[in-house]
This record gives C-alpha cells, sequence and structure tokens, in this order.
C-alpha cells in the first residue's frame, strides 16, 4: 500500500471519523472502501457543454453585448430547458 496525504475539511473528517468507529473499521479503512465503490462506478453522463461543442458560432456580425452577456448566448437553450 502507498502513504496518502488528503485535507479534508474538519467536519467532513468528523463524520468519517463516527463512521467508522460505529462500523467497527479504521479511518483509512473506510476511505479505501469509499474509494474503490466511487471508482468501480460507471460516471453519471455528463450533458455536453456548448462552449465545448462549439455550435455557439455566429455567422456575420456577432451581437454588440456578446462579450457582457455570452453565457445568456451560449447557455440560453441548457438554461431554458433547466
Amino acid at each position: 500500500m502507498n502513504r496518502t496525504t488528503i485535507m479534508l475539511p474538519e467536519e467532513l473528517k468528523r463524520q468519517v471519523q463516527e463512521r467508522a468507529m460505529a462500523a467497527g473499521i479504521s479511518f483509512g479503512e473506510l476511505v479505501r472502501r469509499s474509494l474503490t465503490t466511487t471508482v468501480s462506478t460507471p460516471p453519471p453522463e455528463r450533458a455536453e457543454d456548448p462552449l465545448f461543442a462549439d455550435s455557439g458560432t455566429y455567422l456575420g456580425e456577432a451581437p454588440s453585448d456578446l462579450s457582457e452577456e455570452h453565457d445568456q448566448y451560449l447557455y440560453e437553450e441548457v438554461q431554458a430547458d433547466g
């Protein structure tokens, strides 16, 4: 095994310690089990971000407020559906 150092918020560390104690296992064993579960589960499908889809291309002159309202122009359809 390799030793790894991680930074945890105080409250999260307290919760993990309590959960490990209740389960009768070490802090490290609970972290290993949690990480094993996480990496064994397929990641959720991510919605394609219009920024990376390159679907927000303007032909001709761009709107005059594009630099100020870029999120509105880029994510308008996503926000309307959400």
